[in-house]
């Protein structure tokens, strides 16, 4: 099988890649014995196309010298592609995600794509050029916040270059250009914001100082793909406070809550409290105690009435005193109306008897009659 061959072991339905533009062959061998099916596929995916940056510029006419060099490093290197003669081969490689930048005495002359590419060993010069992202580290500088907190930063900036002959010959050291300008603008974007911002925001942070850098580094070539705060110290002094200040915080929070806890736990009580005095929640007492009286070994029972039954009894015998004393109330004021009519009937009587004495026998007869039916 060729390098250039791959096995998808998948058993599911095979599907066209996205990165490949043309047609894939599928060869598929069923096996026995439950293994699952094999797929060739015999072509690889296309690979990414680098964005050209080949273009030629206009130089300025040579002179009878630079003909005459121009001329000797033709020669030499035409010499140079034997492998016999000591001469420099003319043609030099320029690499996949870089581009060459070709000077002519020092002018540039044209850019070429990645490849092997032509170059007078005498008049011409080959600059090979990055244009893959790059990834720096931004050293850990001291910024003071606007609330006047020291903290100390680390970062990391991703940028490629887009323009390489700005980036070249426009600036001496791109590299050291892009790390002072991220240092100098993450001092001033921190510096206006409070310490609790540069903790919370680090993202927006990030942002803004990519908005701020992009548009200087545009002028000189590069694009800035994004820039990270990866880490962020304090001083002890600082870490100390915040951390007492949370604690505080988480201690408030736990006191708030026990506090609504015991406010539900009272509530709750009170109305388990209410319940239990009602009546019917003092017979299921009542009858849950009979019911563990009457469990127990070697015990005596006595079946006393209930609460309520009490209540009434009591209630009852209260009534009935009262009118007992009420009835009794009565039978003296009888007893008296009663001793002051007889009273009356002995003082007629007397007086009969000094009329007549058959008349004081009717009188005599008629107190007997009312003794006997008081009586």
């Amino acid at each position: 099988m060729s390098q250039d061959q791959y096995y998808d072991a998948s058993p599911k339905v095979p599907q066209q890649s996205p990165f490949d533009q043309g047609e894939l062959t599928y060869g598929q061998q069923q096996q026995q014995g439950g293994q699952h099916n094999t797929k060739i596929i015999s072509r690889q995916p296309d690979a990414i196309k680098q964005i050209t940056y080949a273009k030629e510029y206009n130089v300025k006419p040579q002179g009878a010298y630079q003909s005459i060099v121009s001329s000797l490093g033709s020669i030499c290197g035409v010499c140079g592609i034997c492998f016999l003669c000591p001469c420099k081969n003319p043609y030099n490689d320029v690499d996949q995600g870089s581009i060459g930048m070709i000077t002519k005495f020092g002018e540039l002359a044209r850019v070429v794509d990645p490849g092997s590419t032509y170059v007078n060993i005498f008049s011409e010069k080959l600059h090979s050029v990055s244009i893959r992202i790059q990834v720096q580290d931004i050293p850990e500088q001291a910024c003071l916040t606007k609330d006047n907190v020291i903290v100390y930063l680390k970062s990391v900036l991703y940028y490629n270059i887009i323009d390489p002959q700005k980036a070249v010959f426009g600036i001496s050291n791109i590299q050291n250009a892009i790390v002072e300008r991220t240092q100098t603008t993450l001092r001033d974007v921190i510096g206006s914001r409070v310490l609790q911002d540069v903790i919370e925001r680090r993202e927006e942070i990030a942002e803004a100082i990519q908005i701020i850098i992009a548009q200087t580094a545009a002028e000189w070539g590069v694009h800035v793909e994004s820039i990270l705060i990866k880490d962020l110290q304090l001083s002890n002094e600082v870490t100390q406070s915040l951390s007492q200040a949370a604690q505080a915080k988480r201690i408030g929070e736990s006191k708030i809550i026990t506090a609504k806890a015991e406010v539900e736990s009272a509530k709750l009580m009170r109305q388990a409290a209410d319940i239990l005095a009602s009546k019917p929640a003092m017979q299921i007492r009542y009858l849950d105690a009979m019911q563990n009286m009457a469990k127990s070994a070697n015990s005596k029972v006595i079946f006393m009435p209930s609460s309520g039954e009490i209540d009434k009894a009591a209630s009852n015998q209260i009534e009935a005193a009262a009118g007992s004393s009420k009835n009794l109330q009565e039978i003296d004021e009888l007893d008296e109306f009663q001793e002051e009519k007889l009273q009356n009937l002995q003082k007629q009587l007397e007086q009969t008897r000094q009329s007549g004495g058959d008349q004081a026998e009717r009188y005599k007869d008629m107190i007997a009659m009312k003794e006997s039916l008081d009586h």
